[in-house]
């Protein structure tokens, strides 16, 4: 009953309520609009977040021995195997090979943390097409320093494809094809970058005998669909469907030159590099970009990215001259990045020498004015496989990796450089040796590399550092001060990387542009408050890096300026 009274007594007072005049609701005065924060970015480039690793797979780690195939061609002869083939003429304690020596997926596989653990976030892999099952025969024989010096060489390497839809076998390992590599890679937190191959196929005439695959490409269904049938280039018939294939000229060594005019090669390459991606490839690395047209990789580049929309790829343009590897970024060209050679021989010229001036960087990093669609996205390295390895000290290799993982683009490291391995040598005079299972051992406790993964995970942890603007204040003698500064999407941060590749400690003592605020160390989260007007001091070791964070939006007004002038700078490339 007392139930029933208080629920009658509810319903009395709401429609009572429901009957009086609505109380007028209080007045809310419209707060302002917050103004967006002006944008300031090197790069938006997702890719720019991941320093690059560069194996060459079969040099790297033998993880299987059973897929080395050591008795490859060995029943037609010496001049035939393919496993294990020093070359001649090397002076007493060198060596080197041109055979394969083992490296195979499994072996990047099984050390895939060690790469991570320093701070790496991509791993770029030579070629995984098919190659010839048997040495060159043809050619100049490979000697000590040779170069283009195919003779008794074989396609160890992967850039001498005769099917690029099929796997060489010696890369995979039962349960462990390129999906399962890939797979296995992100499981670690790297990316796949995929070495790939358009101009050339494998070397194709000079041959005493006809071998098999030579001068061959087959198509995904193992159908043979080219042969240079072991013609000079000038001999080939253009009225053969399989000689159709190849150019009538002179490419690279002997090797067959891919005919971009052919209405076949295209949509057969670009068929082929889908699968890989299909299997996990996240980048392409495109090899000898520069030996075919621009109207051949714009079509190419847009075929890729209908498929995968933003896919990042780098050509390799073998030329020192800035203006002309720039044409390879432009939107009207192959729009992609390219690896900075006109940096590398800088950076190469000053790590190799103790007495080097910063200042000779200045010019080549071309942050205003530059021929690039965006010099933010350049690769950038000191040497590679198909250079000299950089000569310098354990304390030169340090110095570079303070600068690579500091200033402008994407660094890109070579395997072994951790430990200074075979610095100094070219091809076929050691640049490609192997590395093996005891050499990564022993990096682990190696100065240059413990001072690599310090660098590499201050960079893997800044935004600014992986794509903000570079604003320079110091590029003097062993002295480099700079700001890199990113603000986008409600994410600001000024990095202050302060380098010092003398033999003695120097102290800074930075007051130019600088922001009031609360700086933190990179390395340790120690902090400097910084007030208005003042200065940031700090002490950077000899062949040291210092990088001071600050987390808020850019304010000062000196830094806005300059800022704003590199944003609109980099919009408009010099072509």
């Amino acid at each position: 009953m007392r139930i029933a009274i208080a629920s009658l007594a509810a319903t009395i007072a709401l429609v009572i309520a429901g009957c009086s005049p609505s109380p007028t609701p209080p007045k809310i005065e419209a707060k302002p609009a917050r103004a967006a924060l002006p944008d300031y970015y090197g790069t938006l480039e997702p890719f720019a977040s991941d320093a690059v690793y560069f194996v060459l797979t079969d040099r790297f780690v033998n993880g299987d021995p059973s897929n080395d195939h050591r008795d490859q061609g060995k029943a037609k002869g010496d001049a035939f195997y393919t496993f294990d083939r020093p070359v001649p003429g090397a002076p007493a304690g060198k060596h080197d090979n041109v055979g394969y020596l083992g490296g195979d997926f499994k072996g990047i596989a099984d050390h895939a943390q060690y790469i991570r653990d320093m701070g790496f976030g991509a791993v770029w892999i030579t070629p995984i097409v098919d190659q010839p099952d048997e040495a060159f025969t043809g050619g100049e024989p490979a000697k000590w320093e040779g170069f283009w010096t195919d003779g008794g060489k074989t396609g160890y390497h992967g850039y001498w494809g005769v099917n690029f839809y099929q796997l060489d076998e010696h890369l995979p390992s039962p349960g462990l094809d390129f999906r399962g590599l890939t797979k296995t890679l992100r499981a670690h937190g790297l990316k796949t970058v995929l070495d790939i191959v358009a101009n050339h196929g494998s070397p194709a005439y000079t041959m005493p005998v006809d071998q098999p695959k030579f001068g061959e490409i087959y198509d995904s269904k193992g159908t043979l669909i080219a042969d240079h049938m072991n013609l000079p280039p000038e001999k080939l018939d253009p009225k053969n469907p399989l000689n159709a294939f190849y150019n009538h000229k002179v490419g690279i060594a002997q090797l067959s030159d891919l005919n971009e005019h052919d209405p076949h090669v295209l949509p057969y390459l670009v068929g082929a590099y889908e699968q890989w991606i299909d299997q996990g490839a996240d980048a392409f690395r495109i090899d000898t970009i520069s030996w075919l047209p621009h109207s051949f990789w714009h079509a190419f580049s847009q075929k890729i990215r209908e498929k995968r929309p933003g896919f990042f790829m780098f050509g390799e343009a073998f030329d020192y001259d800035a203006k002309k590897i720039a044409e390879h970024t432009w939107a009207e060209n192959a729009n992609v990045s390219v690896l900075d050679f006109p940096l590398k021989q800088a950076l190469a010229n000053l790590f190799e020498k103790p007495a080097g001036d910063f200042a000779s960087l200045a010019e080549p990093l071309h942050l205003t004015g530059g021929p690039y669609a965006n010099p933010y996205e350049l690769m950038t390295f000191y040497d590679n496989h198909d250079m000299p390895r950089m000569n310098a000290s354990d304390a030169g290799f340090i110095d570079a990796h303070n600068w690579l993982f500091t200033a402008r683009g994407i660094p890109v490291i070579y395997y072994g450089s951790e430990i200074g391995f075979e610095r100094g040598t070219a091809e076929h005079a050691g640049n490609r040796n192997y590395f093996g299972v005891e050499r990564i051992e022993a990096a682990k406790t190696h100065p240059i590399q413990a001072a690599l993964t310090r660098i590499a995970k201050v960079r893997a942890a800044s935004p600014a550092l992986q794509r903000g603007l570079q604003i320079n204040i110091e590029l003097q003698g062993d002295r480099a001060a700079f700001y890199r500064v990113y603000q986008h999407d409600g994410k600001h941060q000024i990095a202050l990387v302060l380098l010092n590749k003398g033999d003695a400690p120097t102290k800074f003592s930075i007051t130019q542009m600088l922001q009031a605020g609360q700086w933190r160390s990179g390395f340790d989260n120690s902090v400097r408050d910084v007030a208005v007007g003042g200065a940031l001091d700090s002490e950077v070791a000899a062949h040291g890096v210092q990088v001071w964070l600050l987390d808020a939006p850019i304010s000062n007004p000196a830094l806005v300026a300059a800022l704003g002038a590199a944003m609109a700078d980099k919009g408009v490339r010099k072509h």
